[in-house]
């Protein structure tokens, strides 16, 4: 295919040269009706190329196939059969291949670590939770994706499971074995879900981890704006093989997807896959030798240690994207949460992670030596400054057995159901009807349907304390939680 095309690009390019006019949506008209204080913060673009997708952008019926065009463009430049564009993040498109999956029943085998989008797709679509445990470094309360022997495990303890859900890279970068994965699902007929999420970069640079699609993934979700060039809420699903029905995944995508979607989101995504395809592994190479140097300097800093060795191996992850910089601060006797509120107080730099240890930079194809000097300068005077931090307040870290609750019920019958409030120290023993999310990563401690035990309530007690966020809970000071009725 001509991937020197970009379709929607060209589309909006014409529509802006045409002198179009619409007496449609969006009501601002191409920014005429915005307030002049929004416009000298925003500027006037962004409004001119906000545009309807169709009886705009293109016609009433999208006879242009504009839309089309990108998708299959798209999926031909990473090597799948279909690729789907949504403007609702991949927390939209996970959801939907979990319904194309698993909505007619038979649950789904899944990571525990698995983000709270897919506890959604858990409680819309009814489904029955197999979790597969992560595995653990219980000296870093860490942890990995699970091994294709777990997962082989869980086929063995639930094979009438209509399909499996992998999350690979990890919000930290760690990597699942999904080629293996891949073919213990196959062997038994079932497909492969891959939440890649931290992955939309992976096809293009061949030292990068392995690409879901490459590995025989049947469904593969990447969110363009983590790794890639797209706008916030930019996501791509990919599909091949035919285990997974493309006009059923298609129709699962239709019921929760905007009618009214951002054509700027769109052009994005296919201004992007043009870019890699022309450019990427050059952008890639230039990326992965800046990494690698901000990895050596960053661990030079006395104080912080970056992790990377003990990330891979037999017990540990598969592989590792080295984007991801993991900076261990605990040797400053610092929290994550408190270094990255200094960076930002500070230096004006944000992190994209934090918890009670450990702080995460996130590299781009668009950083540079001047931004990665920003960084290591900046981590540098954290050194200095973390002697004054006032002291931390220690988090109680229980075992992986203990955060290994039991589902009682279903997670859509505890969200839906008849609920009360109780005080967080009555709620242990209790099914939990609301999740209980650290955020960042995103991934629940506590899932509606499970059994609340009294090591999950010290954990995230003794968290938020510590800085510890949870966005998502009824109550964010968790002085109380909302469970089922008994």
């Amino acid at each position: 295919m001509d991937h020197s095309r970009a379709p929607l690009l060209d589309a909006m390019a014409e529509y802006h040269r045409l002198d179009r006019y619409g007496f449609t949506p969006p009501g601002h008209r191409q920014g005429r009706g915005v307030d002049d204080r929004v416009l000298a913060v925003m500027g006037r673009d962004p409004f001119r190329d906000d545009l309807l997708a169709s009886s705009g952008l293109d016609d009433r019926r999208s006879q242009n196939r504009y839309l089309a065009s990108a998708e299959e463009l798209m999926a031909d430049a990473v090597g799948a059969d279909s690729a789907f564009f949504s403007t609702c993040g991949s927390s939209l498109s996970v959801k939907a291949a979990m319904m194309a999956v698993a909505g007619h029943g038979g649950g789904l085998l899944l990571g525990r670590d698995s983000h709270k989008s897919v506890v959604a797709g858990l409680i819309f679509a009814g489904l029955q939770p197999r979790w597969i445990p992560p595995r653990w470094d219980t000296e870093r309360h860490f942890s990995h994706p699970p091994s294709p022997e777990q997962v082989e495990e869980a086929w063995e303890r639930h094979p009438d499971a209509a399909g499996a859900l992998i999350v690979s890279p990890s919000p930290y970068g760690t990597c699942a074995d999904l080629a293996r994965i891949a073919d213990i699902c196959h062997a038994r007929g079932k497909p492969l879900i891959v939440d890649e999420a931290w992955g939309a970069h992976l096809p293009f640079h061949d030292e990068l981890p392995t690409w879901a699609m490459d590995a025989g993934a049947d469904v593969c979700v990447v969110s363009v704006h983590k790794m890639g060039a797209g706008f916030e809420q930019g996501s791509v699903f990919h599909l091949q093989g035919d285990l997974v029905d493309e006009q059923r995944l298609s129709k699962c995508a239709d019921l929760l997807m905007t009618t009214s979607p951002n054509v700027l989101v769109y052009t994005a995504l296919d201004g992007w896959r043009r870019q890699m395809v022309e450019h990427g592994n050059d952008l890639f190479d230039h990326a992965l030798k800046l990494a690698a140097d901000v990895r050596a300097d960053v661990d030079a800093i006395s104080g912080l240690h970056v992790l990377d060795d003990e990330l891979v191996g037999v017990e540990a992850s598969h592989d590792l994207d080295r984007l991801q910089v993991l900076i261990d601060v605990s040797e400053l006797g610092a929290t994550g949460y408190q270094a990255a509120d200094w960076l930002r107080e500070h230096h004006r730099l944000d992190v994209g992670l934090s918890d009670h240890r450990r702080i995460l930079a996130t590299l781009s194809f668009a950083d540079d030596p001047d931004t990665t000097r920003r960084l290591t300068t900046a981590l540098a005077e954290l050194c200095d400054a973390a002697a004054d931090f006032p002291p931390t307040t220690p988090v109680d870290l229980p075992s992986p057995s203990d955060l290994e609750l039991e589902t009682a019920v279903l997670p859509r019958d505890a969200f839906f159901g008849a609920t009360e409030t109780v005080p967080v120290g009555d709620a242990v023993g209790h099914v939990a009807a609301e999740q209980i999310t650290p955020y960042p990563p995103g991934i629940p401690a506590v899932i509606p349907g499970e059994r609340i035990d009294e090591a999950v309530i010290d954990y995230l007690r003794s968290g938020l304390a510590a800085g510890m966020t949870l966005p998502d809970v009824a109550d964010p000071t968790l002085d109380t939680v909302r469970v089922c009725v008994a």
